[in-house]
């Protein structure tokens, strides 16, 4: 009987002590998709205490100092790619943490003449157009997993160079024949595969969410100029985050002077 007392004592302790963990919140978050971007991230910051223990990818808290000196701690959290790891991994992030604001850092690919490698966007619309409805409009669905992203609370002088746009997503990369489509019919500049799920999981959960993606490559109605050069992508990759992570304290210091 003690023994089984104390195995129950030790498995309500655990249990206690995952609880504890699951509801330790934060303040600031950041969502990292595709495994390209987090190895890029790997090797802009190769020492961190990289942990494991979740259903997608690893985590880790970073302390990050702004202009101005002062200094919040991060958690950046490996979500993985495409729209069903993306959406799962945003409702565990916010679950588990409960971020204040959750940020979107990544990659996509811009639209030839509309935007030019290695500029940032600021997603103000997201839109998952790869659903196809053949016994209804396909337009309904496509409008309910559309989401504005209330961003009019940052005001307008942003803290970085960024172009305020719609962002499309898909679970594919952009197919040259449908550029123009999507431009005329969304506004839309640019496309990646996972921010339309993460805005819409971040929406039910009513958590203030930023969402800055940099432009990789860009395509036109030809074809795209990574397409078959995997090297090409990585590359740019690692120099879109670079530039992400070295615009991430200005933001956070933008959000404390707005309170």
């Amino acid at each position: 009987m003690k023994i089984t007392q104390k195995i129950c004592l030790c498995l309500l302790s655990l249990s206690l002590s995952w609880m504890t963990q699951a509801q330790t919140p934060v303040k600031y978050a950041v969502a990292i998709s595709a495994n390209a971007e987090w190895r890029a991230l790997k090797k802009i910051w190769p020492h961190e205490k990289w942990q494991g223990g979740t259903p997608y990818g690893e985590y880790f808290y970073k302390k990050m100092t702004t202009p101005s000196g002062k200094s919040y701690q991060v958690l950046f959290f490996h979500e993985g790619w495409g729209k069903v790891d993306a959406a799962g991994a945003t409702q565990y992030l916010i679950s588990r943490w409960k971020p204040q604001f959750l940020f979107n850092l990544g990659t996509c690919g811009g639209f030839e003449g509309k935007i030019k490698k290695f500029e940032v966007v600021l997603a103000k619309k997201t839109v998952i157009y790869d659903i196809v409805e053949k016994m209804g409009d396909s337009k309904e669905a496509i409008d309910y997993y559309s989401k504005d992203l209330n961003i009019k609370w940052l005001g307008t002088n942003y803290p970085t160079k960024v172009i305020p746009t719609t962002l499309v997503s898909a679970d594919k990369d952009l197919f040259p024949q449908e550029i123009k489509k999507l431009a005329n019919t969304y506004s839309a500049i640019a496309g990646d595969w996972e921010t339309g799920a993460i805005a819409h999981v971040a929406a039910k959960n009513k958590v203030k969410t930023i969402i800055l993606r940099g432009v990789t490559d860009v395509v036109n109605t030809k074809g795209g100029e990574a397409y078959g050069n995997f090297a090409l992508f990585e590359k740019n990759t690692k120099k879109v985050m670079q530039i992400l992570f070295e615009m991430l304290p200005k933001w956070i210091e933008h959000i404390e002077k707005l309170k």
